[in-house]
């Protein structure tokens, strides 16, 4: 892949967090490439370390080590000036408490209004309101937090977001706090400006029936990625009504071979093993590797 076309490039990425009495490390060697114009997913338990990638990603955490460049920056070399910089107009986040998002004695004209400051006010006000129209709130603009719902209060956080033009978007949990309806509505958002802008997206959700519908989605465990899930081209058109998104298989699952040639087995898998031991019998037929239960 020609470097031009990459958005992200995390290298051996590791993240250790101090303290008197601990050290922990919540990324541990991370390798993932995001092309640019993809709208991928990433899914994790809590504290297998996909937020800390999120913010690092968002230049809000420096990394400990390895290598990461987004969107052509360096995040490792960057002074606080020029993250102050990335922070403002190569990313756009959209945080899932909307206290985050929005400035509740502001409207919804002048929240989106707000990260374009350096900008003449006629030209931050006529982006401002074609974003309002966007995500289908233009008969909201004069509406202030307390008057809007859950659902149009994320839909304002994406214009927020996408204030001014970022290269990516990152989106921390966009629909755990609304209903099933709206959270298909906020997606379909996502989905828009990816197919018709070509706006590069990544989403931390635990939302699965929303993970099943995206092209790529990569799972974090233990500080690394252990697998990804590719959607199957026939369920490539999301729009399909009549497909169960909540309960049908719409993804082909692939391990993570690292550097040194480890992979993580799929959990469920492990369980159906139902070892008694951490040893498993690897050998190879007919071009096939097979992990077994020993003994067998």
């Amino acid at each position: 892949m020609a470097d031009e076309e990459i958005m992200i490039k995390a290298d051996n990425l590791v993240k250790i967090y101090k303290t008197e009495d601990i050290e922990v490390m919540a990324l541990q060697g991370l390798d993932l490439t995001v092309q640019k114009g993809e709208l991928l997913a990433i899914i994790g338990n809590s504290g297998s370390g996909k937020s800390t990638f999120l913010n690092m990603i968002g230049g809000l955490d420096r990394p400990t080590a390895g290598r990461l460049h987004v969107a052509g920056h360096d995040l490792f070399k960057m002074t606080e000036k020029e993250l102050v910089v990335y922070k403002r107009d190569a990313v756009g986040f959209v945080w899932q408490n909307n206290a985050r998002n929005l400035l509740p004695y502001l409207t919804a004209l002048e929240n989106i209004m707000m990260p374009m400051e350096l900008k003449k006010e006629g030209e931050r006000k006529e982006r401002a309101l074609q974003l309002l129209d966007t995500v289908g709130l233009s008969h909201r603009t004069d509406s202030r937090l307390s008057q809007l719902s859950g659902g149009e209060q994320q839909r304002i956080a994406i214009a927020i977001a996408l204030a001014n033009r970022p290269s990516l978007l990152l989106a921390d949990e966009p629909t755990g706090s609304v209903d099933r309806k709206t959270a298909d509505y906020i997606f379909d958002i996502f989905r828009n400006l990816n197919k018709e802008m070509g706006q590069t997206i990544l989403i931390v959700t635990h939302d699965v029936t929303l993970s099943k519908k995206v092209k790529r989605v990569v799972a974090i465990r233990d500080g690394k990625i252990s697998s990804e899930r590719i959607l199957k081209e026939r369920y490539a058109d999301v729009s399909h009504t009549a497909i169960d998104w909540s309960t049908e298989e719409t993804q082909e699952e692939y391990s993570i071979v690292d550097k040194v040639g480890r992979v993580q087995i799929p959990h469920d898998l492990l369980e159906k093993l139902a070892l008694d031991s951490n040893k498993v019998k690897v050998t190879m037929d007919e071009g096939k590797i097979l992990i077994e239960k020993p003994g067998k």
